[in-house]
């Protein structure tokens, strides 16, 4: 198996963390993969260009990775539309299948280098990827649209209509959209893109692949993976990884793209709906969140902490997080005191300890933008119960690293811009409530409605929340709507579309209607 070229490692004190030790605080396991796949082959950029992948957790240099400039970007997008248009591959549903099984077996056999270049260039908890960070995604975001190859109605017949009492016939054909252009986000890195990439080539799609810069090497991997142990063909799948805003942005502009895939926030959403307009490009957009907890007068009191502090997994980056938890009146008051006690003691430290819940924020930048939200709520009179800062007493090797200790907002009503703007971080705010419709109309009142959740001791009473709330995912008394099979997405400003399941399957698909006149044997 070919590790790829070696990258230089950039002289001084930040290049500590070379290509060839993947960890953050841990363990080195494999070299990573710099190279771009386009049209069928590893590459670096035209250019010769670089960029940098920093540790979040240490702040320190990890490696590089190809920094595709518009050259690069109008080679992936042309072998993708020639690839769509020119072989069988969007008719070829046996070939299909096999690769996508050749592509998840290969995953499968580095699923241990995966895990470890996840932790470290992701800075996400190892705890993490035993869940949707890495074990959910891979053991069924492929499989289950490899599956729908075989199962799905690509064509159904109508009877009817026609003329001078001819037969008439009509077939409603299910064809791929064109080329995809999927843009993954940094949090969830490789489970977002196996749950694009899956059913975008199962549906006989072309892709192409431009992954956050910030976590570039998962994509990278794959893109290796299946230039190495697939039969997909040249041109099929495309890796991009560029640090330019301005390269990047050509998939939303190029006619030869037919639809964007994106997630991310809300503000890039609405740019890609501009940029794609003039080509009428078809869009999925997982937007942002600022989703609430319910938690009715009726709930279990020993739920509401474990639910508090499940907003700090992954230090809170999860656009479906419950950032808002809404109390009813007569549990506030011991519930802020319950909550802030157990903020105290979330565990907070080095993405790979197993103990690990909250390791750090992506980047530097973004440690700065969580940490503005929280100074942005002082001044509008909230008290901050516990956190409300950087986290202090760190172990040395972690000095440099982008961590926000967990922090409870309380005193603000809704309409605070901490409580209504998505902050990306391990930062929950309370809110207190009369009764139900009160609840439902403070849960409503947002400009996202990606996901939710209530607690109630009457499942007949959470059922008519979760019907009432204005979301596209609610969980009723720790239901987990998660699951490749179960389509995901936003109302309002959380997004357009859904991911998983058959509506997701469906949204990478084009309608054909075929009319055939069949004249009466005379």
């Amino acid at each position: 198996m070919s590790d790829g070229p070696e990258t230089p490692v950039v002289p001084g004190a930040s290049a500590q963390r070379s290509e060839t030790s993947v960890e953050a605080g841990g363990r080195a396991r494999q070299r990573a993969e710099r190279r771009m796949l386009i049209d069928g082959e590893l590459v670096d950029a035209a250019s010769g260009a670089q960029f940098d992948n920093l540790s979040p957790a240490t702040g320190l240099l990890l490696g590089t990775t190809a920094a595709a400039g518009a050259r690069d970007m109008d080679r992936a997008i042309g072998a993708a539309r020639l690839a769509f248009d020119t072989t069988d591959w969007s008719t070829n549903r046996r070939l299909r299948k096999r690769c996508l099984e050749q592509l998840q077996a290969a995953l499968e056999a580095e699923k241990e280098y995966l895990r470890d270049e996840l932790v470290a260039e992701v800075g996400c908890p190892v705890m993490t990827t035993q869940t949707a960070q890495l074990d959910w995604p891979l053991t069924e975001s492929l499989r289950y649209p490899a599956q729908l190859i075989d199962a799905y109605e690509w064509e159904r017949m109508l009877e009817g209509g026609g003329l001078f009492g001819d037969r008439n016939v009509r077939i409603v054909v299910k064809e791929p959209v064109g080329v995809v252009a999927a843009v993954t986000p940094s949090n969830f890195p490789i489970e977002v893109i196996l749950n694009k990439l899956g059913p975008a080539l199962a549906a006989g799609n072309t892709v192409v692949l431009k992954p956050d810069p910030n976590t570039p090497w998962n994509a990278t991997r794959l893109g290796r993976l299946v230039a190495e142990h697939t039969d997909i063909p040249a041109g099929v799948v495309n890796v991009v990884t560029t640090p330019s805003n301005e390269v990047a942005g050509r998939l939303g502009t190029d006619p030869r793209v037919d639809l964007v895939s994106f997630t991310g926030s809300t503000a890039v959403g609405k740019l890609l709906m501009r940029q794609g307009a003039d080509t009428m490009k078809r869009m999925f957009l997982e937007l942002g969140g600022k989703s609430a907890a319910i938690v009715l007068d009726d709930a279990n009191p020993a739920v509401i902490v474990p639910t508090a502090v499940g907003v700090c997994v992954h230090a809170g980056q999860a656009c479906a997080a419950t950032s808002r938890m809404l109390i009813h009146r007569s549990l506030y008051d011991q519930a802020v005191a319950d909550i802030t006690t157990a903020y105290q003691f979330v565990p907070v430290g080095d993405p790979v300890d197993p103990g690990t819940l909250v390791g750090p924020v992506i980047s530097a930048a973004q440690k700065d933008r969580v940490l503005s939200a929280i100074d942005g709520a002082r001044r509008d009179g909230a008290e901050i119960t516990v956190g409300g800062g950087p986290v202090e007493r760190l172990p040395e090797h972690l000095a440099g690293g982008h961590f926000v200790a967990p922090t409870v907002v309380v005193g603000v009503d809704n309409s605070a811009a901490i409580a209504q703007q998505e902050v990306f971080g391990p930062v929950l705010v309370l809110l207190p409530f009369d009764d139900d419709d009160d609840a439902v109309r403070i849960a409503n009142d947002s400009a996202f409605g990606l996901a939710g959740a209530v607690m109630s001791r009457s499942v007949d009473r959470g059922m008519a929340i979760a019907r009432r709330v204005r979301t596209g995912a609610f969980g009723v008394n720790g239901g987990m709507f998660y699951g490749a099979d179960a389509p995901f997405g936003g109302y309002k400003s959380s997004g357009l579309g859904r991911q998983c399941g058959i509506e997701g399957f469906g949204q990478y698909l084009e309608t054909k209607t075929i009319a055939r006149r069949e004249r009466k044997q005379k």
